[in-house]
């Protein structure tokens, strides 16, 4: 029982200190600031990550977890390989209220200060460049992808999302719809996949089927007598 007790405290620890730094910043935060939002002493919180730069670490890797967990599902062997790669792309852009990005920009900074954040900042970007290398190394192997440099496909991708990602939550310059349909483009183009059949994965992978897909995918005889009126 003591030891659940530790563990909740210390998720609790590290769910305040995600809502601080999405408020004050990586930089400014305090572990004074966790501990007065939990009501309890800097001691405790102390007690569990011996400096700051061990909590913001692994306050980073509670946050963006969140969002790698769909990672999980990306990896199912029974996913054929376009709808595993549109699953281990989605996982990498922002989604939802996105804190894991969020912190994971902040953390950019802060890690040409902070040895133990940049550790942490390449262990999760690891983490997903190897998620994707081995789709697109399966999508090779089972001839749905055509790659001859699976490195350079995984860093130039990377490499897109990272920017996109930025000008999506920073700059406010580009939607997540474009960061979506750009980053599919540039896959396709990577992996000499049609557009479309990404287009398509996505649909299969989030469940959604627009009406323009459930006219196009109506058997001929259903669609018969139609002509070309809308």
């Amino acid at each position: 029982m003591a030891r659940q007790q530790v563990d909740v405290r210390r998720e609790g620890i590290l769910e305040a200190t995600v809502a601080a730094i999405e408020a004050r910043g990586m930089a400014a935060l305090r572990v004074a600031d966790v501990a007065r939002d939990l009501g309890v002493s800097s001691g405790l919180v102390f007690y569990h990550f011996d400096t700051k730069a061990k909590l913001l670490a692994a306050a980073l890797e509670f946050a963006v977890d969140r969002d790698l967990a769909r990672l999980d599902a990306a990896l199912a062997p029974h996913l054929p390989p376009t709808q595993a790669l549109a699953a281990v792309l989605a996982s990498y852009g922002p989604t939802g209220s996105a804190a894991g990005w969020r912190i994971w920009i902040d953390a950019w900074a802060t890690a040409l200060r902070e040895p133990a954040i940049r550790r942490m900042l390449r262990r999760l970007d690891d983490r997903w460049r190897a998620a994707l290398r081995h789709v697109i190394v399966a999508g090779v192997e089972s001839g749905d992808f055509h790659c001859a440099d699976t490195e350079a496909t995984v860093a130039r991708l990377g490499g897109l999302l990272d920017g996109l990602s930025v000008g999506v939550l920073v700059y406010h310059s580009v939607s997540r719809g474009q960061l979506r349909t750009w980053v599919r483009a540039a896959a396709a183009a990577e992996l000499g996949v049609a557009e479309t059949v990404l287009a398509e994965a996505v649909l299969a992978e989030t469940g959604h089927v627009t009406p323009a897909n459930s006219v196009r995918r109506r058997p001929r005889s259903a669609r018969a007598g139609q002509g070309g009126t809308r």
